[in-house]
């Protein structure tokens, strides 16, 4: 089954969030293989190049690594990980708050009301 993608982001974008999330829940850990770059394509329905172009920044950021005959491996700490992640999406969310012009104060307020709301 293919990943569902959307376009108001690079699809290489995505698929690095969505490995991130994956070792940020556990289903990947470090250690783990990664699937090869054509596995990988044809599950997400991507051309190749664009999963390799992900997995290589990927590896930049230092989340996987290579191994020369071997193939890609999860070299990130799960909790390193979703520590980085929390920050950028809370950092993000503030910073789109303040630009609509709400005051901290809202911003929390927001957060506690939604947080008690049933459908999160």
């Amino acid at each position: 089954m293919a990943w569902k993608f959307h376009s108001h982001s690079p699809i290489y974008l995505q698929i690095m969030e969505e490995v991130k999330r994956q070792i940020a829940t556990g289903q990947l850990k470090p250690g783990d293989q990664v699937p090869s770059v054509r596995e990988l394509a044809v599950l997400a329905g991507v051309n190749p190049n664009t999963m390799q172009k992900a997995l290589s920044e990927l590896e930049r950021e230092g989340v996987l690594y290579s191994e020369r005959t071997a193939g890609r491996f999860v070299a990130e700490k799960k909790g390193n990980l979703r520590q980085r992640m929390k920050e950028k999406k809370v950092l993000a969310f503030i910073k789109n708050m303040k630009n609509l012009g709400f005051s901290n104060d809202e911003i929390v307020d927001a957060v506690k009301t939604a947080l008690t709301k049933e459908d999160v």
